[in-house]
């Protein structure tokens, strides 16, 4: 049976059932209480914390409520799993996944020379139908899939191999090649999961997945990469700040 490590400072003006939700959202943050952990009931954890039932129940609930536990009739209460929460700035998922310490790892669907789409060439600046590098992919944290990735690049702007991009993120390859990114124009919205993408990623079919599309330019203003990625809703977040002018 898990223990739970929580202090409460009766004194404070913070209510008790927060202080308890947010020491239990640490640990599970922290991945002292891993996905897939079973919490005691409310009346063992009301007992061993010292806490009334209606504090823990409320404390519980809080946690369900923001997605981090869940309850299931017949297991009782669990930790689910974490989302991968990640700021908007100019970086790679591969980048982000690696410093949050998800284990990112990548399958390669398809990599082609292919006619550009009208959104792509646009975004690019190139004529409609001009040859562009097309790269599929799925990207996956700690061996769960979190991902699917369609990048494409103007052609002759670098040398990319099946190998190097599930060894590498496509920015950090950029990066080796002398191409420095500075700027991108990103838009983020929501979709149902078709059952193809459903499938990949290990969702039910009609599931929400985010969506955002990118076109980002090098140093001297020219369009050097658009991509359209999908991510599982129930896994990833975004993140940004907002600084009032």
């Amino acid at each position: 049976m898990i223990q739970l490590s929580v202090t409460v400072d009766r004194r404070s003006p913070v209510p008790l059932y927060f202080q308890v939700a947010q020491q239990i959202e640490q640990a599970i943050l922290s991945g002292s209480l891993a996905p897939g952990s079973k919490l005691p009931n409310e009346i063992v954890l009301a007992d061993q914390l010292s806490l009334s039932r209606p504090t823990m129940r409320q404390a519980i609930r809080y946690l369900v409520d923001k997605g981090l536990l869940v309850r299931k009739r017949g297991v009782g209460t669990q930790v689910v799993q974490t989302q991968v929460r990640r700021s908007l700035e100019l970086s790679s998922l591969h980048d982000d996944l690696t410093r949050a310490g998800q284990q990112p790892s990548t399958q390669v669907r398809d990599l082609r020379v292919v006619a550009a789409p009208d959104a792509v060439a646009e975004a690019l600046g190139l004529p409609t139908g001009t040859d562009v590098v097309r790269i599929r992919r799925v990207r996956y944290a700690k061996g769960d899939p979190l991902a699917l990735m369609t990048n494409y690049l103007p052609t002759g702007l670098l040398s990319l191999s099946p190998a190097d991009l599930e060894a590498h993120g496509l920015y950090q390859l950029m990066r080796a090649a002398g191409i420095h990114l500075r700027v991108a124009q990103q838009t983020i919205g929501a979709r149902r999961a078709t059952a193809r993408q459903a499938r990949e990623l290990g969702e039910a079919k009609g599931a929400a997945l985010l969506t955002m599309t990118r076109t980002a330019y090098d140093d001297v203003g020219r369009a050097v990469e658009y991509g359209s990625h999908l991510y599982r809703a129930s896994r990833y977040s975004f993140e940004l700040t907002l600084i009032e002018r």
